[in-house]
């Protein structure tokens, strides 16, 4: 006969501590697929003893909006002896009074989303509650499984993360909050889902399909952009008007809330997205990390080579592909059954919307180790990815007669330091190996062969001809004036006459020219074994109305010989120094005991700073919103001060991340470790 359930108890405390998700609060249930949750049933004091082999309890699973046996998305199964591994079960563990205790375990294949759990007996049904079902890293039959207890705590748990930007040969930290167990976040990770054009077409199958991190990585790669869609973030890489400048955010949690609220969210770049993603994917249980490529390749029309296009006289052309000084995207975590044991591990997808893929703006999941080996017809998206870190960037003259020649070129700017954040520590990791063979091993020239590439420019020792290189000055910080110089050797047997010509000009990150800011020009005349300088100076008020907040400009020296038609080039980005802040805590940071920040930054500038603000955010610190300060003015050579009160509302490690903003120093940017006594 049916027993009285009076209530449920789900255990969210013991559940969420058993289940590694304590850190998204204890308003509901959310657990790992493939992992036991214990329930407690309360049965009414007048129901007869329960004894679990003769009562007929069958528990009922459904997610989504169509829920059925056939795609996985509903499921029944009855209560025995114990719990199967590899699929939904429930088994009763042990009995006090009129308390029983259920163990559940869910299928390490489930669909992932919010679940409603029923029990049924005889004719009648009760409704037990709701629970959310994440992917697994920490389950051996999941497919997101990863091994390593340290890297499960960075990839799925850390919320603080670094995002490289600059140039390879100024690689910066950018600090990030991910804030994946922010209250919130996860839902709007799961309406995200549901806002996908695949769900509002079929949402059986969309659903059903939730069960596989291929699918779902898929999905998230045309969701953070909205190219196609009503995704998170509208990419903007010129006017800003509007909304908000994509340097201008330090944390995922604002925009992904913004969203929620009213639609996709202006503006994002690169990063930007990179980091929208990797915050939806661990909240989702998929193990991420953010990838920087330093000289990212940009093949539109797929041939594996850059091509830039001059005139007679060095002027640049427009159009054709581009090399991006730096370019971020996310590696998730799982296997490939679609493509076989080799290609598991890090997978590559690229949320910022550069080309189509299917139609519409997304871009894998592509195996680290297909990019790697240059398997080109594995799915998604290999050749574009392999382009990004292999591509070879060819200059090419376009000559009076409409005929083109190569200027000497570089085989080796593309697919350099490609970086992530260490496991454990905020240093940076070079993971260019796992993406490539190194630069002129016989396993690269090997791969290119594979990969149908044209052979590569000769690697270049002291040959015959001339050499162009480019020297730096020690101190480029912005706001100073300095000089850079280029060398032209000569290394012929005999003397060389050409114009020599040196170009700065600013440029934004994704290598788009911007106007000249510096030039300077000779005619040389180099006997055999000689060199020759030409320096150029390069002046705030030159520059300083010109750059863009990535703060990079491009030097190019280039050489002419019209007579014998000899084009030489050498090209460097540098990234100009910018001021630092100055983070300091007046007194101890305890929970709901107020704290101030003490912030300073020094005006490089040889003007004054208009309308300048601090703003402060970190997860436990700041209640989830930046908290900001206008500083108003401050004139040359002096301070921006600031004291921006916060309270803390949990105890242990956190990140208070720093942004300054003016008129004309843009989204600065820093960061101090706190740790919060309880």
């Amino acid at each position: 006969s049916a027993q009285t359930i009076e209530r449920c108890d789900l255990n969210i405390q013991m559940n969420h501590s058993n289940h590694h998700t304590e850190q998204f609060g204890e308003d509901r249930l959310i657990v790992r697929r493939g992992h036991p949750f214990s329930i407690t049933l309360l049965l009414s004091p007048d129901s007869k003893e329960f004894k679990a082999a003769e009562t007929r309890l069958t528990f009922i699973v459904e997610t989504g909006p169509l829920p059925r046996k056939d795609s996985d998305t509903m499921v029944s199964f009855s209560l025995s002896e114990s719990t199967v591994d590899s699929e939904w079960s429930a088994s009763a563990n042990n009995q006090a009074g009129n308390r029983i205790s259920v163990s559940i375990n869910s299928s390490p294949d489930a669909p992932i989303g919010i679940y409603s759990l029923t029990v049924a007996q005889e004719m009648q049904k009760t409704f037990l509650g709701h629970f959310i079902l994440l992917f697994n890293a920490w389950c051996p039959r999941d497919g997101v499984f990863m091994d390593s207890e340290r890297k499960r705590q960075e990839y799925v748990l850390a919320q603080h993360g670094q995002v490289y930007r600059g140039t390879f040969k100024r690689i910066k930290g950018l600090p990030w909050n991910f804030g994946q167990f922010d209250t919130g976040i996860l839902d709007i990770c799961l309406k995200i889902l549901d806002n996908n054009p695949k769900f509002v077409s079929d949402a059986d199958r969309d659903c059903s399909a939730r069960k596989n991190p291929i699918y779902v990585t898929r999905v998230l790669s045309a969701m953070i952009n909205s190219n196609n869609d009503r995704g998170v973030l509208v990419g903007e890489w010129g006017d800003f008007t509007g909304g908000a400048h994509p340097g201008s955010w330090i944390g995922s949690g604002d925009i992904l809330r913004k969203w929620a609220e009213s639609g996709p969210v202006r503006y994002g770049q690169c990063w930007v997205f990179a980091a929208v993603a990797c915050t939806v994917s661990r909240a989702l249980g998929i193990p991420c990390r953010v990838v920087t490529n330093f000289g990212s390749a940009h093949d539109t029309d797929a041939n594996l080579l850059i091509e830039n296009f001059y005139d007679e006289d060095g002027e640049r052309m427009s159009g054709g592909d581009s090399v991006w000084n730096f370019h971020v995207w996310v590696d998730s975590w799982m296997t490939r059954p679609d493509m076989g044991e080799e290609f598991s591990g890090w997978q590559t997808s690229d949320p910022t919307p550069q080309e189509t893929s299917e139609g519409i703006f997304c871009c894998g999941p592509a195996s680290v180790k297909a990019i790697r080996e240059g398997e080109l017809t594995k799915k998604y998206d290999v050749p574009f990815i392999f382009a990004e870190v292999n591509a070879d960037i060819v200059d090419l003259v376009r000559l009076s007669n409409g005929e083109f020649i190569k200027f000497s070129g570089s085989t080796t700017s593309v697919g350099r330091f490609i970086s992530t954040k260490a496991v454990g520590t905020d240093e940076r990791r070079d993971i260019t190996h796992h993406y490539k063979y190194p630069e002129g091993s016989t396993e690269e020239r090997q791969v290119f062969e594979k990969a149908k590439h044209h052979n590569k420019l000769q690697q270049r020792g002291e040959e015959p001809g001339l050499h162009l290189k480019i020297k730096l000055a020690d101190n480029m910080s912005i706001g100073s004036n300095f000089e850079v110089n280029a060398i032209l050797t000569n290394n012929c047997m005999k003397t060389k006459t050409c114009s020599f010509l040196f170009i700065a000009r600013a440029v934004g990150y994704n290598g788009k020219q911007g106007e000249s800011c510096g030039f300077a020009s000779d005619k040389v005349e180099v006997p055999s074994g000689e060199e020759r300088h030409l320096s150029l100076k390069l002046e705030y008020d030159s520059y300083g109305g010109v750059i863009t907040s990535d703060r990079l400009i491009q030097l190019s020296a280039i050489t002419i010989d019209k007579q014998t038609i000899d084009f030489h080039k050498a090209e460097k980005t540098i990234v100009l120094d910018e001021p630092d802040i100055g983070i300091k805590l007046l007194g101890e940071a305890k929970v709901d005991q107020p704290v101030t920040a003490h912030l300073t930054l020094l005006n490089s500038l040889p003007e004054p700073l208009q309308n300048c603000s601090f703003t402060i955010e970190g997860l436990g610190l700041t209640d989830g919103k930046p908290i900001g300060l206008k500083v108003g003015t401050v004139g040359p050579k002096e301070e921006a001060k600031a004291d921006i009160e916060f309270r803390p509302s949990s105890a242990g490690p956190s990140m208070l991340l720093v942004n300054f903003d003016s008129n004309k120093l843009k989204n600065i940017k820093s960061f101090i470790n706190i740790f919060v006594q309880q």
